[in-house]
């Protein structure tokens, strides 16, 4: 009698302890049982969503957003509790003989606040495997915070460094633009050097441990995928414009670059070509590129190419991870930079990145011939005058 719901509980038990140690304690990307979990994030994230549908701008979506990642630990760590109550109930129904009774023992034994037994024989030895598995999960889970918030620290210095290079929000004509009217072009080895090992940390930490993705940059207009992006877009463009003299370190951040942004899709379950062709049809239009290259012109970046003749290489890098990033950017609700892609829960349109004054002596002609770069999230007016509000 009850042997069916014995080892119901049995089995429900030991795949929710295995899930906790994949997530918890065993460093890998989570595939089979451990996915389970998965399903708590995507959940919490889509009620989020659906909650930032009352924002009219951007930076209101992005603060109903900001709890996503907190509240989706909490709610993963509610499961599990779920999960094992009904394990060890199913397991105390052949000596309790109730579900109800089974299923309050087991309650207050997880919970290890002391034991009731309405009925029937009481089962130690189950009360202290309840107690004894939730300290332990509770303490693998205080150990796991520092390592999320760790990640999430180091993730998020790079890309407010980015910020002085590439505008807020980031694009990868404004980086090049801006090293060379600052004369700092000597400095793009090592950006795509740096970017390169940061690619490959986030590439780790965000596969393994995917709650990381749900946590958002502390500055709205500063967003991790949308940094990347512009570093591969910059360093796409300075290889396709400037073949001869580009740095070396420009091709290994391109390689790490998009290697994350397909790793992260494929976690997501969006469908990646690992070997696209590179003369196929890529989302940005040829006007796009020329007119950013006439930009860069303008302010004297060296070229051997024109953008005619550089636009075959540039595609050929390019589609090895405009379909990811642009499927990533717009799952997490990143902000709308030009060459981004589109958000389904945005309307606004393109926000150019925010440029500082130029305020070195002699250069006011030349400010004043610039073209005005504005990012309407920050000025009321600015936004009003430039785009629609986002819904």
């Amino acid at each position: 009698m009850f042997v069916v719901q014995y080892v119901a509980g049995i089995l429900i038990v030991l795949v929710t302890v295995i899930s906790v140690l994949f997530i918890l304690v065993l460093p890998r990307q989570p595939q089979g049982l451990e996915k389970l979990t998965l399903i708590v994030n995507r959940a919490v994230h889509a009620t989020f969503l659906n909650l930032s549908r009352i924002a009219r701008t951007y930076e209101g979506k992005d603060q109903i957003l900001a709890p996503t990642a907190p509240v989706a630990l909490i709610a993963q760590l509610l499961f599990w509790a779920l999960c094992l109550v009904f394990g060890f109930a199913f397991m105390l129904m052949p000596t309790t003989h109730s579900f109800g009774r089974a299923f309050t023992q087991s309650l207050t034994s997880l919970f290890t606040v002391g034991s009731i037994h309405e009925g029937g024989t009481a089962n130690f030895g189950i009360d202290i495997a309840a107690g004894a598995t939730w300290v332990v999960i509770v303490a693998l889970q205080i150990a796991y915070l520092p390592s999320l918030y760790s990640s999430f620290s180091r993730r998020e210095a790079l890309v407010t460094m980015l910020e002085s290079r590439a505008g807020a929000p980031a694009w990868g004509p404004e980086l090049l633009s801006r090293h060379q009217l600052v004369g700092i072009t000597d400095a793009l080895p090592q950006l795509y050097a740096d970017w390169e090992e940061w690619a490959a940390e986030v590439t780790e930490s965000h596969t393994t441990y995917p709650v990381l993705l749900l946590f958002r940059s502390p500055e709205p207009w500063l967003n991790w995928i949308i940094g990347l992006l512009a570093v591969l877009d910059a360093g796409a463009m300075q290889l396709a414009l400037s073949p001869s003299t580009a740095p070396s370190s420009t091709r290994l951040c391109l390689r790490m670059g998009f290697t994350m942004f397909n790793r992260i899709a494929l976690s997501l379950g969006q469908k990646v070509e690992t070997d696209p062709d590179p003369d196929g049809p890529i989302t940005l239009e040829f006007a796009e590129f020329q007119s950013a290259v006439e930009r860069l012109v303008e302010y004297g970046f060296p070229m051997e190419r024109t953008a005619e003749e550089a636009w075959p290489d540039f595609k050929g890098w390019r589609i090895n991870y405009e379909r990811s990033a642009y499927f990533i950017a717009d799952h997490f609700t990143a902000p709308l930079a030009p060459w981004s892609g589109t958000r389904r829960h945005l309307r606004a349109g393109v926000v150019e990145p925010l440029r500082p004054p130029h305020r070195s002596p002699g250069a006011v002609k030349f400010a004043a011939a610039r073209p005005e770069v504005v990012n309407p999230g920050r000025e009321r007016s600015s936004r009003r005058s430039t785009r629609q509000d986002p819904e």
